[in-house]
């Protein structure tokens, strides 16, 4: 799904229209866009020359063929450009009475209820009339706002020459107005040599603080999945992997059938479950884009002179490898089930779970402590310094901090009094304190798992029996190892015991003593030592401490009798000649 290949296509991508600089201007890239101007600047520079210098269009004239470089010449553009606008409304935010006069103007930040829906400027071409947006493709999540599909939109020429008139005429007749709020450069593109799609998308917001803040996005996908023989035997595995799935699906309603609410109380069981909600998820994400795909490429290909809209597949194709990459991830994750058959692992496996109800405490309280001080650097540092400048990043910088990558000198810089002060002691409280505590938590209940392996309370390793189990069918298939009893047998033969116990002149009560201790061993086995649905450890309810002291009782009788039959002996031992 996911090769080298894509990362270099992007980077080629990338510094093709985000390092470029505008002729007779090194500093002015798209990166460095601040001003209206600098963003004509890219329009009739890198972004004019990206697109036409290195002849995209195949099938038609070659543009300055000489001087293309054959990195870029590869790739070919898939219908063209389109540039494309969304406004706010004059007067759409509240004037203080007092500077009211001072104003004429006032445009707030977008929101669809702001959004400007009437026409413009010269009012002659698509550019100056609003589009509806689209129903199908998806919003864009910005850094000031969160945007959607429509606005105000023109398409470039494939020759260069009017492109650049378009874009002269647009700037003369200020089409980026004091309303505008951001304006989207989208394209796409096409590499047949590795049989990637990638789908541009150059994002200019302008905030209601004024200036420009810049974004892009890349996605290099793979539309046409089945190509070459590789691609078939990928689809094979797809194949395989729904199969598996209607097994497991199927396997994991028995058990819950079988086990019924027991089934629940094992944190493996509901891994089990949620790996079966994403395969299900992947699946559906699966069938979806290859339905849209089969929909809607062959239209967009045969669309060469209008803008092709591979943003909405690109768009959901990296949804569906995030769901695939988590779905990978806690499938890893189960392997920890597997491997309980070694010592160590089956001693992590147990410490962390039997010390999550101490760290769910002490995550609490340290998330108390953690948001206080990042609500304080909020407040306190959040309009001078950029790691603070929002709660969220103020978050994030924290535990930047706790790992050592900290910016004092801009904190100091914002408060001299409150900047040290807040530095100093959340690195006390958060990294000398609560750490240490959650380290010795971990540590202590570590100590506890040790000591009872050392002395013989480990779990049942359900992966060892199974591997024990099967060498002992394939010994007895080779007839190298007699077949062991089964149960009923050995109810039996346990039977036998109990007469011959009884010929050997044991009494009744020594029996039934015998035989109680028995079902109460079994019992606490199939409690405390069975991995099949519960935990390693369980609390013991009031019968069962009830049972397990009778059983101790009964231990320390036989104990106590079998003692004095040995000194009976020792004594008798003693008497006897030299």
């Amino acid at each position: 799904m996911v090769n080298p290949h894509m990362y270099y296509l992007n980077k080629v991508m990338s510094s093709l229209f985000l390092d470029t600089s505008a002729p007779g201007d090194e500093r002015t890239n798209f990166k460095s866009i601040r001003s209206i101007t600098d963003f004509w600047k890219f329009m009739e520079g890198p972004l004019l020359e990206g697109l036409y210098w290195d002849a995209w269009y195949t099938n038609k004239t070659l543009y300055d063929l000489k001087n293309s470089s054959r990195i870029y010449y590869e790739n070919i553009l898939l219908g063209v450009p389109r540039v494309r606008q969304l406004k706010v409304r004059n007067n759409t935010c509240k004037v203080y009475s007092s500077l009211q006069s001072l104003m004429d103007e006032c445009y707030d930040r977008y929101t669809s209820k702001n959004e400007d829906l009437a026409d413009f400027g010269l009012q002659v071409e698509t550019e100056w009339k609003y589009s509806p947006p689209d129903s199908t493709s998806p919003w864009h999540w910005g850094f000031v706002g969160v945007y959607r599909n429509g606005g105000f939109i023109f398409t470039l020429s494939k020759s260069k020459s009017e492109t650049k008139n378009k874009f002269i005429d647009l700037q003369l007749n200020s089409w980026i107005t004091r309303g505008t709020r951001v304006i989207f450069i989208d394209f796409s593109l096409y590499n047949a040599n590795v049989n990637l799609f990638c789908i541009i998308r150059l994002v200019a917001e302008f905030p209601a603080t004024g200036g420009i803040i810049t974004s892009w996005q890349f996605y290099s996908v793979k539309l046409l999945r089945y190509v070459s023989y590789y691609d078939y035997i990928i689809a094979s595995c797809e194949i395989t992997f729904c199969i598996f799935l209607i097994v497991f699906t199927t396997q994991e309603g028995q058990k819950i059938r079988e086990f019924k609410s027991a089934y629940f109380k094992s944190v493996w069981n509901w891994l089990e479950l949620l790996l079966l909600v994403l395969c299900f998820l992947t699946v559906s994400f699966n069938i979806y884009c290859n339905v849209q795909i089969f929909l809607l490429l062959g239209d967009l290909l045969k669309n060469t002179d209008q803008y092709s809209d591979f943003y909405f597949l690109a768009y959901w194709h990296t949804y569906y490898n995030n769901i695939i990459a988590v779905t990978i991830f806690f499938a890893w994750i189960k392997i920890f089930k597997f491997i309980s058959f070694n010592k160590t692992m089956s001693q992590l496996s147990s410490t962390l779970s039997r010390c999550i109800k101490d760290i769910v405490g002490f995550a609490i309280m340290f998330f108390i402590i953690f948001f206080a001080y990042a609500q304080l650097g909020f407040l306190v540092f959040g309009s001078q310094v950029d790691d603070f400048s929002t709660f969220q990043n103020a978050i994030f910088a924290q535990f930047r901090i706790v790992l050592g990558d900290f910016n004092f000198a801009g904190i100091q810089q914002a408060n001299r009094i409150l900047g040290p002060i807040y530095f100093i002691t959340f690195i006390f409280f958060v990294f000398f304190v609560l750490l240490n505590m959650f380290l010795a938590i971990i540590n202590d209940t570590y100590s506890e798992v040790k000591a009872d392996y050392s002395i013989g309370r480990r779990p049942d390793f359900e992966l060892g029996k199974m591997i024990k189990k099967s060498y002992n069918n394939a010994l007895e298939k080779l007839r190298l190892k007699k077949p062991e009893e089964d149960e009923d047998k050995k109810n039996e033969k346990g039977g036998d015991l109990v007469e011959r116990a009884r010929r050997e002149g044991f009494d009744e009560n020594e029996i039934e003593s015998a035989k109680q201790m028995k079902k109460w061993k079994d019992r606490l086995e199939k409690k405390y030592y069975s991995a099949e649905i519960q935990d390693d450890y369980q609390p013991v309810t009031q019968q069962e401490f009830r049972e397990l002291f009778l059983y101790a009782v009964e231990l320390e009788k036989e104990l106590h009798y079998v003692s004095l039959k040995l000194n009976r002996v020792m004594r008798k031992i003693s008497t006897l000649p030299a």
